[in-house]
């Protein structure tokens, strides 16, 4: 079975700009991996990259999903193969009621009724109250990232790029959104790709590897605790210091 994704020495531009550096990474399927890094390193940049959107120029390199290549597809078609994302900062959609917007996320009509299992999904991201409120619009953050994650798993896609889950939440919608995470992965056997800062969410979910982005380029592979504890002790540049000093060794 191929990698769900693969990046392979991948370099791109924003506006002229050399944003990402000969970035690879494989993720399996069925594997949460972790991406750390300091603000500005590029870490967002990667999965908006990898979710195809435009101005993301890619100067060198390719990106692989279930070992078929996907460079030049649209995000619209990658999203049709099975790529989703969740975004940091969510958008409010004036006009559009969250019911509504789950409908068209969980593939149906707004006129149908969302299955028994979608029913208990929303209850379980405690949104039921906010289902006739248009999307996002005086929210708090942690109904804002709730609801993200909902639309995002009722889309059901096979990789989700999760771009800091766990910014802005308390602690319940942490623990709540962690562990519907880790379920959709083992239920499905999907993958993801996750950015985190604080590493707080990995206290419920399984992730089994992790890198750093610093400096626009990819540093270390290992288990995410071990790299976690480094960064905690030692700081990012540091770490890669050592990290590389070891390696040359």
């Amino acid at each position: 079975m191929p990698d769900i994704l693969e990046v392979k020495n991948l370099s791109v531009e924003i506006n002229k700009k050399k944003t990402l550096k000969g970035i690879n990474i494989k993720i399996e399927t069925g594997q949460i991996y972790v991406l750390f890094g300091p603000n500005g390193s590029g870490k967002t940049s990667l999965l908006m990259t990898i979710m195809g959107f435009p101005g993301y120029k890619i100067k060198e390199g390719g990106i692989f999903f279930e070992g078929r290549e996907i460079t030049k597809k649209t995000v619209d078609e990658r999203a049709r193969l099975g790529i989703g994302m969740g975004f940091q900062l969510p958008q409010d959609i004036r006009g559009v009621k969250l019911i509504d917007i789950l409908k068209i996320c969980a593939g149906k009509k707004p006129t149908a009724e969302l299955s028994p299992g979608e029913k208990a999904l929303i209850d379980r991201f405690n949104l039921t109250d906010l289902l006739e409120r248009d999307v996002n619009l005086d929210y708090s953050g942690g109904e804002k990232k709730r609801a993200e994650m909902l639309q995002l798993l009722l889309m059901k896609p096979k990789l989700l790029l999760l771009d800091e889950p766990d910014s802005g939440v308390d602690l319940e919608s942490l623990k709540l959104i962690g562990e519907e995470i880790q379920e959709y992965v083992r239920k499905n056997n999907a993958s993801a790709l996750l950015i985190t800062h604080q590493g707080y969410i990995l206290e419920y979910l399984k992730a089994q590897r992790a890198c750093v982005l610093l400096d626009s380029t990819i540093h270390c592979h290992n288990k995410p605790q071990v790299i976690l504890n480094d960064i905690r002790k030692k700081g990012y540049r540091k770490c890669v210091k050592c990290w590389e000093g070891k390696t040359k060794k």
